[in-house]
């Protein structure tokens, strides 16, 4: 997940402000009237995209993914909100209630934060490692990426960054989901994804 100074640093880029605050307009004036939310907090809403997708393939979020989620929410928001209500957690009730509807558009603005952040062409000519395991080719694979391209991968497992070399058991829905997830961000084709996705182990 992303670190609140990395969000504050993002929403300063002209092309994903803008991106933001259009996106965050919409939102308001069509599925939230009263919510009161900043730019930096709504970025962080958006970044959450991915997670929220993986969370509700199955249907419905569990207390664990909530709680997850939750976590997420507060280490992004600004002046992180650990003792009163976050303003992140609450706006994202509105999208999971409707995440349909937010989830191509939220998904728009990450795909401007990547192309602003790293050069996709480039990490599509890096070639995959091959060294017979799936978690050791993932390890090897994330040391040739940018340190920012990392953060955008690991927004789409409930874990911190940290945690993300290791063999992880999800359902089919999910790791289809995470599948989706990459082809809309046109991530497909970039070989330390498709790494990423070889240490799933779908039940």
């Amino acid at each position: 997940m992303f670190s609140e100074n990395e969000i504050a640093t993002m929403i300063e880029i002209e092309e994903i402000l803008n991106a933001t605050v259009k996106t965050k307009e919409k939102f308001i004036r069509e599925e939230a009237n009263f919510l009161d939310i900043s730019n930096h907090d709504f970025l962080s809403l958006i970044m959450m995209t991915p997670a929220m997708g993986v969370a509700l393939a199955n249907g419905s979020i569990s207390l664990f993914e909530e709680l997850a989620l939750n976590k997420m929410a507060r280490k992004m928001s600004k002046g992180g909100y650990f003792l009163k209500a976050d303003p992140v957690a609450h706006a994202m009730k509105f999208v999971i209630n409707n995440f349909s509807t937010w989830e191509q558009e939220f998904l728009s603005v990450v795909e401007v934060c990547m192309e602003c952040t790293f050069n996709r062409e480039k990490l599509s000519e890096d070639d995959g490692h091959k060294l017979g395991d799936p978690i050791k080719d993932f390890a090897r694979d994330l040391m040739t990426v940018p340190y920012i391209f990392v953060r955008f991968l690991s927004t789409m497992v409930l874990n911190d960054e940290s945690d993300i070399v290791e063999h992880r058991s999800i359902s089919t829905v999910e790791y289809e989901k995470i599948k989706d997830i990459g082809v809309r961000l046109k991530l497909q084709d970039i070989p330390v994804f498709k790494s990423f996705c070889n240490t799933f182990d779908v039940k």
